[in-house]
C-alpha cells in the first residue's frame, strides 16, 4: 500500500510521468505539440497552478510546476487526463495512454534543488542521446520559453475537443518562476550556463566513444507504435523529497514521517466511528468524504 502524503499549498515540484509500455505516444509532431501545450496551459488556468519547466519527450513527460494553493493533485489529474484523451483521439487509439505505474512527484526544498532539476528536465533529450542540443528537439520550446519570457501559444485541437464546447478557443503558457527566486535574471544566467555545460560533457563523451545522437530526423521518422529496445531500470527508490542539503532533507523526511503517524491514527479513529479532524494536508478523504481537517500550522516554505 502506498503511504499517505499531505498536499500542502505554496509547493514547488518535480514530475515524471510516462506512456504505456514505453511507447512512443507523445513523439513531437505539429499535432502533439499543439496539444500538450494547450492541455497543460488549460490545466494550470483552471487550478491556479504555476508552470516553470517541463519537456515531452517521445514517451514520458517532465515537468516542474510551483503550486500556491493546493491545487497540484487535481491540476495532473485534469492535465493527464485531457491530453490522453485528445492525443487517443489523434491517434486512433482507446487504451489507455499513461502507464498504469503512478507519476513521481517530488517536492523540491530550495532554490538550488529547483536549479538541479530544471536542468534535468531541459537536458534530457540530450543525455539520452537523441540530440546535440536542447534546442534541437522537436518538441515544445519550453526551455527556450522560460529563458526569454516568450509565451507559447495553442489552439484548441479540433481533432477531440468540440467547436461549441466550453474549452478555450486559444491559449496562452507563460513560463515563469517562483516568487522566492530573488534574482531571477541571474538564475536564468546560471540555468543557461548549466544547460551549455551539459551539451558540451555529452559531446566530449561521444566524440571518446564513437557514439552518435539520433538526431531530429530520426526522431520525426520514429512509428508512435514502437518503443526503446533498451531495458528500464524496476523497483527502484521513488523519492517524494529532493534536497541537496543533507540536514534539510533529513528534517522534512522527519516532517513527513511525522504527519503520516498523526494521519493515520485519525484514520484509525474515523474507521472506529470517532468524530475526529485530520492534520492539514489530508487530500483525498477531505475532498471525497468531507472529513474535518484542522487548520493549517506553520509549514516550513519549500
Amino acid at each position: 500500500m502506498t503511504a499517505p502524503r499531505p498536499v500542502f499549498p505554496d509547493r514547488t515540484r518535480f514530475s515524471t510521468r510516462r506512456t504505456t509500455q514505453r511507447q512512443f505516444l507523445l513523439r513531437p509532431d505539429e499535432e502533439t505539440n499543439n496539444a500538450f501545450i494547450y492541455c497543460l496551459a488549460e490545466a494550470a488556468q483552471r487550478y491556479d497552478v504555476q508552470v516553470i519547466l517541463a519537456q515531452m519527450m517521445s514517451n514520458h513527460e517532465h515537468s516542474s510546476t510551483h503550486d500556491p494553493f493546493g491545487n497540484d493533485v487535481e491540476f495532473r489529474e485534469h492535465f493527464h487526463k485531457m491530453f490522453a484523451k485528445c492525443q487517443n483521439a489523434y491517434r486512433g487509439r482507446w487504451e489507455n495512454l499513461w502507464s498504469t505505474e503512478e507519476p513521481c512527484v517530488i517536492d523540491l526544498m530550495s532554490a538550488d534543488d529547483l536549479l538541479h532539476k530544471l536542468v534535468y528536465i531541459a537536458t534530457n533529450p540530450v543525455k539520452d542521446g537523441l540530440v546535440d542540443r536542447v534546442h534541437h528537439w522537436p518538441g515544445p520550446n519550453f526551455v527556450k520559453a522560460l529563458l526569454t519570457g516568450t509565451p507559447l501559444k495553442a489552439h484548441r485541437p479540433k481533432h477531440f475537443f468540440c467547436e461549441r464546447g466550453t474549452m478555450p478557443l486559444e491559449v496562452e503558457l507563460v513560463l515563469e518562476l517562483p516568487d522566492y527566486i530573488e534574482n531571477k535574471p541571474a538564475f536564468l544566467d546560471e540555468l543557461r550556463r548549466r544547460i551549455s555545460v551539459v551539451e558540451e560533457d555529452c559531446i566530449r563523451e561521444r566524440a571518446k566513444t564513437g557514439r552518435g545522437v539520433v538526431g531530429r530526423r530520426g526522431v520525426l521518422r520514429a512509428s508512435w507504435r514502437d518503443s526503446p529496445t533498451s531495458r528500464e531500470p524496476r523497483r527502484g527508490l521513488r523519492p517524494r523529497v529532493a534536497a541537496r542539503d543533507k540536514w534539510l532533507r533529513i528534517m522534512r523526511l522527519q516532517l513527513n514521517k511525522e504527519w503520516q503517524l498523526e494521519y493515520r491514527e485519525s484514520r484509525a479513529k474515523w474507521l472506529a466511528g470517532f468524530e475526529v479532524a485530520f492534520p492539514f494536508g489530508t487530500y483525498w478523504l477531505r475532498r471525497f468524504a468531507s472529513v474535518r481537517v484542522n487548520p493549517p500550522l506553520a509549514v516550513p516554505a519549500a
